[in-house]
């Protein structure tokens, strides 16, 4: 009789169909093509085919699919970086006190000053073998996509409605329990924008991690980035636009079978009561509710989820003497602390021992001042970024067809590398004879300002349904609808943008303010042109210095501007 019950288009979806045979095939396809383009990694570096790039644009799958797959053990990387050191950091007020300032520099110095000891790490774990450049690649694209994923995570972990952690206690759920029903959900849409971002942030690196250099030893792994750098390499423009096109069709393959059901899918996490009028299911995920093999395979992935997420892992809230609470730890907090002060005490006296007779105290004042350039520019940048891309953010956050359309331009703007833009500027700066002070200074957010565009659409995007009925109901509209409705509703996640931004605006000033086309060289003064100048005159002592002057301005700033923001948008900008 139950069987008789069912309606007949489910029966029908549960049988076998040409969608499952099509689904079988395709998934066959893709295992022998990963298979194949990993086979390499097994390879001595001495294999010619490890070194060799071919122009011919009949390599350009192959070598697209390798960094691709690169670039999505980067991406799994920063996942797990994301879920283990954001969430200690946002969990646990001591460790957030090094966790965090320690992201800070990490995402706003320039990782290619450390390649040098991360490739002989890597290499050295596999000697002779391509599996270590390939680690080291990875780690490399990993760089480029860690830092803002791991602050999206710290902001949302920070900014959960108190109701809604006061029904997590008193539903009595455990630590584990609470952190996969309660804190993965709240965050699943600022995330899965901001691994958008990565993925494209990661395209600016494939060039630098596909090209190893280890003293005398250069080592070329296939992909799209050694693919575009012999092009540069041979002046052959149309080998460029080769790999522009096979950019394009990539972004495009991974947005639509990925990313577009990941934002559909991390819908039904927004906080409200109201269903959204708009349907925005993709065609992928339509086409999974038909294919009864991939319905088959992701309700037991479900199924097994669920399972993980409610074991009774860990401790249930209770209540104990809060003043007695209060007392215990602000005495640990003040032995931290002083822990925290001696041992930088110790670190600063013993880097002042090793560079005193090297540097002299006009050069650390001069360097301080050139410090005080960059930061000029990078908040004039910043600035300008939030005056633009807040209200676009916000427009398409509020559309989801629209955002659609414009996910992929995005994207693809986002991963289109900016120091293909470096020789346009060089040419007008010396063309129309314009200071290099000021017009050098637009280089340093051309790859970064997406980070402020995807965080807003993001967070315009979960902005509850009731709310905006509630909104036109009321007749909120104008300057009285931006300032007290929308803005304080993506503040949270525009402050993560911003600081990412500004993070990678830091990152790229060594590049930005020293740019070169041919014999044509231009320099901005600032911190960015002293570390690249001292790289490249070899004065470890004076990039030390840059980097550390680099450190210091932004564990200043973050801590001054960036921190105290997320704090009020913790306790006064949250869905409560």
């Amino acid at each position: 009789m139950a069987r008789e019950n069912i309606p007949a288009s489910v029966a029908a979806r549960a049988k076998p169909n040409l969608f499952d045979v099509i689904t079988i095939l395709c998934v066959i396809a893709l295992g022998v093509a990963i298979a194949s383009a990993t086979r390499h990694v097994i390879q001595p570096i001495s294999a010619e085919n490890a070194q060799v790039i071919s122009l011919d644009p009949i390599n350009l799958p192959e070598y697209a699919l390798r960094t691709t797959l690169r670039m999505f053990a980067a991406l799994f990387a920063s996942l797990i970086f994301t879920f283990t050191y954001a969430v200690v950091a946002a969990k646990s007020r001591r460790a957030e006190m090094i966790l965090v300032p320690i992201l800070d520099i990490l995402q706003s110095v320039p990782i290619l000053g450390f390649l040098t000891f991360t490739v002989v790490f890597f290499m050295g774990l596999f000697p002779g073998q391509i599996i270590g450049v390939e680690l080291a690649a990875v780690f490399t694209i990993f760089t480029s996509q860690a830092w803002n994923m791991a602050f999206s995570m710290y902001q949302s972990l920070k900014t959960i409605p108190e109701d809604m952690n006061e029904a997590a206690r008193c539903f009595g759920l455990t630590s584990w329990q609470r952190f996969w029903k309660l804190e993965v959900p709240a965050a699943m849409p600022g995330l899965i924008w901001n691994m958008m971002m990565s993925m494209s942030g990661g395209w600016f690196m494939i060039v630098y991690s596909e090209t190893i250099t280890v003293g005398d030893t250069n080592i070329t792994l296939p992909g799209i980035g050694s693919y575009v750098g012999t092009a540069i390499a041979h002046k052959d423009l149309a080998a460029i636009f080769y790999a522009i096109g096979a950019m394009l069709c990539v972004i495009l393959a991974y947005d639509q079978l990925l990313f577009r059901p990941l934002v559909a899918w991390s819908a039904k996490f927004r906080f409200e009561t109201t269903n959204s009028d708009t349907d925005t299911t993709p065609w992928m995920l339509r086409l999974m509710h038909r294919t009864s093999f991939l319905r088959w395979g992701t309700d037991y992935i479900e199924k097994f989820s669920h399972m993980i997420a409610t074991l009774p892992i860990g401790k249930r809230p209770f209540s104990i003497s809060k003043s007695h609470q209060i007392m215990s730890t602000k005495t640990v907090d003040v032995i931290y602390v002083a822990f925290l002060c001696l041992l930088g005490l110790f670190s600063a006296y013993y880097i002042y021992l090793s560079i005193h007779d090297q540097l002299t105290f006009g050069e650390v004042i001069h360097v301080i001042w050139l410090g005080c350039l960059t930061l000029f520019r990078v908040v004039a940048m910043i600035a300008v970024a939030t005056i633009i891309w807040v209200p676009a953010g916000i427009w398409l956050g509020l559309r989801p067809q629209w955002a659609k359309r414009t996910q992929v331009v995005a994207q693809f703007m986002a991963a289109f590398p900016a120091n293909l833009f470096f020789p346009f500027f060089v040419v007008g700066i010396v063309h129309f004879g314009l200071s290099s002070n000021i017009w050098l200074t637009p280089l340093m957010i051309l790859g970064t300002q997406w980070y402020i565009l995807f965080n807003v659409v993001g967070g315009a995007s979960t902005f509850p349904g009731d709310l905006r009925e509630a909104t036109k109901t009321f007749h909120i509209k104008g300057w009285l609808w931006w300032s007290k409705v929308m803005l304080p509703a993506i503040f949270p996640y525009y402050i993560t943008g911003a600081l990412t931004a500004c993070g990678g605006a830091w990152n790229a000033s060594i590049a930005a303010e020293l740019a070169s086309w041919g014999d044509k060289t231009l320099v901005a003064e600032g911190l960015g042109s002293y570390i690249a100048e001292a790289t490249i005159a070899g004065n470890t002592f004076q990039v030390g210095l840059g980097m550390v002057i680099m450190s210091a301005f932004v564990i200043l700033f973050n801590r001054i501007v960036w921190h105290p923001l997320y704090e009020f948008a913790r306790r006064r900008l949250s869905f409560s």
